[in-house]
């Protein structure tokens, strides 16, 4: 099932809001409407502007009141990939040069910071401060992974529970949030608030997983960027983990190798090689499925209705996605 079947009933609201981003990112300086700009328009699944538009469906739903949500949702997304990018000194993202790439790293990073100071801008127009406060909780929550990820770079220490506190601080928080407001800024119940919440933090826990497995299985074509980055830079995700732990102990110690000589005397392929083959990928798929469970049994709770529905596909898809 391709995503984009699953939003067909949100076309017209999806064109919306995409007018809106470019909108929302226009500069009269040519080179930061530009540069800001660039990531947009290589496109994206926009899952955190569908979250909020379904999640709006049980409650009074309103596309503009709702496009100041979704909006900042998705500027603050892109905002962290292109920091990502200076950080992980990656060349390529959805199969174009990132930001870095294409301009500098100042050029980057001040576009990262105005990408999320226009976010700030569209959500400010939202009267209802709790909405406020959750996003800026959630902000500081997601720099905090990133914190993280940064100090556990090459670290063969980590387990599975620093693991899962990572990914919720750096992927899941967003995708629970934007669930969470869009059912707020459309007034639905707090129990319906609660249980998108919820969702979304499943479906969001089971995508990083998810993606971390694609990352080390993919190919560029399928990633739009080099198989194996994450290890290439240095981030230890769960399969790594799993195999550190639980593998073959020639592949313990070749992997160990790799990473305390940050990848000088053990070849990435050969380390690809060896967690593709170990119990890792599907320790983690495992997973991931268990969170998926979950976040389908909050749908079954919630009302009939079209969006519901829309949701449940949203998981199943994020349980069989290969890009």
């Amino acid at each position: 099932m391709r995503l984009h079947e699953i939003y067909e009933d949100l076309k017209n609201d999806l064109e919306s809001i995409e007018q809106e981003l470019s909108a929302t990112v226009a500069s009269r300086d040519s080179q930061l409407a530009a540069s800001a700009g660039h990531l947009l328009h290589a496109g994206g699944k926009r899952l955190r502007p569908v979250f909020v538009l379904l999640s709006g469906r049980f409650g009074k739903y309103d596309l503009e009141r709702l496009k100041r949500i979704a909006v900042p949702l998705e500027l603050i997304h892109m905002a962290t990939l292109v920091h990502d990018d200076v950080i992980d000194d990656a060349e390529t993202r959805r199969g174009r040069k990132t930001v870095k790439a294409q301009w500098d790293n100042r050029v980057a990073m001040y576009t990262g910071d105005f990408i999320f100071a226009r976010a700030l801008e569209v959500v400010a127009q939202i009267g209802q401060p709790r909405i406020h406060h959750i996003l800026s909780r959630a902000i500081v929550q997601m720099c905090r992974g990133e914190i993280e990820q940064i100090r556990d770079f090459y670290n063969p220490g980590q387990h599975l529970l620093r693991y899962l506190h990572r990914i919720k601080r750096k992927t899941a928080l967003l995708m629970a949030i934007s669930c969470q407001l869009g059912a707020l800024a459309s007034n639905a119940s707090e129990e319906i608030v609660r249980v998108l919440y919820r969702y979304g933090y499943y479906v969001g826990m089971a995508f990083q997983i998810t993606d971390d497995v694609l990352d080390l299985t993919g190919n560029e074509q399928q990633l739009g960027k080099p198989a194996g980055s994450d290890l290439r830079q240095g981030n230890v995700t769960l399969p790594v983990i799993h195999t550190l732990q639980f593998g073959k102990r020639e592949d313990r110690e070749r992997i160990l190798a790799f990473l305390r000589s940050r990848g000088e005397e053990v070849s990435l392929d050969e380390v690809l090689a060896r967690v593709r083959h170990a119990e890792g990928i599907p320790f983690s798929l495992n997973l991931a499925e268990r969170y998926l469970e979950k976040a389908l049994s909050m749908v079954d709770v919630l009302p009939p209705c079209t969006a519901r529905e829309s949701l449940r596909m949203i998981a199943r898809f994020v349980g069989t996605r290969t890009y």
